[in-house]
């Protein structure tokens, strides 16, 4: 509970009251303007205690993450702990490489003879042995 008490998270929680306190205050003027007449009142008056929601949602994810992450070293980053419900490739969760099985390209019948390939192959190679350089700079 400790890493809710820093100055970042104190200040994230006077966010969210003030947001949600502004928010449900909003939305009770606009029901004070509804029933003054106004009918497209009602729609901005269930519209901000979603938003007060959201902003209470949003918090509470928040403080779960921070309180599931394992502590470290002070001023490290944390780490979500192991055995968590983050999902695959989620920052700090380890993930194996992929491993392609590359087969060589067998040129087709009568392929090998041909010397425009294998000018145009020249051609890729000195571009990519030279990378500043443009199309025109080649000398063959």
């Amino acid at each position: 509970m400790q890493r809710l008490r820093t100055p970042a998270w104190i200040v994230r929680h006077v966010a969210m009251v003030v947001l949600v306190v502004g928010f449900l205050g909003l939305g009770w003027w606009q029901v004070t303007r509804a029933a003054g007449g106004n009918a497209l009142s009602f729609g901005y008056a269930i519209e901000w205690p979603v938003f007060a929601g959201f902003v209470v949602f949003v918090w509470w994810r928040e403080v779960r993450q921070a309180l599931r992450a394992e502590p470290g070293p002070p001023g490290a980053p944390a780490s979500p702990a192991p055995g968590g419900d983050e999902p695959v490739g989620a920052a700090g969760a380890v993930r194996r490489p992929v491993r392609v099985a590359r087969t060589p390209v067998v040129p087709a019948d009568g392929a090998a003879d041909d010397g425009e390939l294998a000018a145009y192959n020249r051609y890729l190679s000195w571009l990519n042995a030279n990378p500043g350089a443009r199309p025109g700079d080649y000398p063959g």
